[in-house]
């Protein structure tokens, strides 16, 4: 594993010489962690059905579990994929943004059936993170990248989650510091013309409906848990080695505690450790710190994690996904 760590505020970042040398590994079909501005995603090229079939394995995902492909624009993800005016009004308004659309799949994209777990749809994000932008660009491949971890762990923010995970598995990380965003990208499925929430994430749903003129209806009922439509549907997903209790109204000292707000639950001060995910209240910083501070509390030794209340409106309905599925019981 090579490791290229990439200075964004520098103007000449993608003429290194690392930069061809992911691009290359890319090409080869070998796997890469790149950061994106939601969390480190495992990339490798989506058209190479042994590259992705290395996705699956380095993550011990179920193949049966989609993949999004990155693709640096709107042109080009339209060549994969049919998107009718809703799809398209979103695409304007959030792309490059942590955003993905499901859309049924063109028969002449050259996304592997293993990317799209044989789906009639594909799943695509142009990314506002530019180092992946620039690496889907310069090799002229759709990138499919689940998070860079292990299948349903908690999912990576900084080049070190990625490392401790799937170091023997990648030809290369880059490293461009930590994510800005910290929780996946929200994903909107238009099952029969209908635009449908598969997964909450980096963009609210009232933001979402206020581009759209109309409410997002949830993911169809008849989705069978072996073919979820979309990444991040499993019920147990994002899960850290402790046990997790969701709303709690007491903190002791045998648990760790992932508290909100300026006013953290009775007994705070007597956790065996703390992590507040804003002290502020303020939603989008929670978001961005979540997988963080659930490592940081795992890595404490503690048994069980206690969550604070968090509310579920704007950013509050994906933390709360996360952390529902991340309490959820293990397969």
């Amino acid at each position: 594993m090579q490791l290229w760590t990439v200075n964004l505020k520098k103007p000449d970042w993608q003429a290194a010489p690392e930069a061809e040398a992911v691009c290359a590994a890319l090409s080869a079909g070998e796997l890469v962690a790149v950061p994106t501005e939601t969390v480190y995603g495992l990339a490798a090229d989506a058209t190479n059905g042994r590259a992705c079939a290395r996705i699956f394995e380095a993550k011990g995902r179920p193949q049966f579990n989609p993949l999004i492909s990155h693709v640096p624009s709107l042109d080009e993800a339209r060549l994969h994929g049919h998107f009718d005016d809703p799809a398209l009004q979103l695409a304007h308004a959030f792309w490059p943004g942590p955003l993905t659309l499901v859309v049924p799949r063109k028969e002449t994209s050259p996304i592997s059936d293993m990317a799209t777990a044989g789906l009639e749809t594909v799943a695509l994000r142009v990314p506002n993170g530019p180092v992946m932008r620039f690496l889907a660009e310069r090799t002229g491949r759709p990138l499919a990248a689940p998070s860079a971890n292990l299948s349903g762990k908690i999912s990576p923010t900084c080049a070190q989650d990625v490392i401790d995970d799937l170091g023997d598995a990648l030809s290369f990380v880059v490293d461009a510091g930590p994510c800005d965003v910290g929780i996946e990208s929200t994903i909107v499925g238009f099952e029969d013309g209908t635009p449908r929430l598969l997964r909450p994430g980096g963009i609210s749903r009232d933001d979402i409906e206020g581009v759209l003129g109309l409410s997002l209806l949830a993911a169809s009922p008849d989705m069978r848990p072996d073919a979820p439509a979309a990444p991040g549907m499993l019920a147990s997903h994002y899960a850290p080695n402790a046990s997790m209790i969701l709303n709690a109204r007491e903190a002791s000292q045998d648990d760790a505690l992932l508290s909100f707000g300026p006013e953290p639950i009775p007994g705070a001060e007597r956790a065996r450790a703390e992590f507040n995910l804003s002290p502020d209240g303020d939603l989008a910083e929670a978001a961005a710190n979540l997988f963080r501070g659930m490592r940081t509390l795992d890595e404490s030794g503690a048994g069980t994690i206690l969550v604070q209340f968090i509310p579920s409106f704007g950013l509050g309905e994906a933390i709360n996904d996360r952390l529902t599925r991340a309490a959820a019981p293990r397969p």
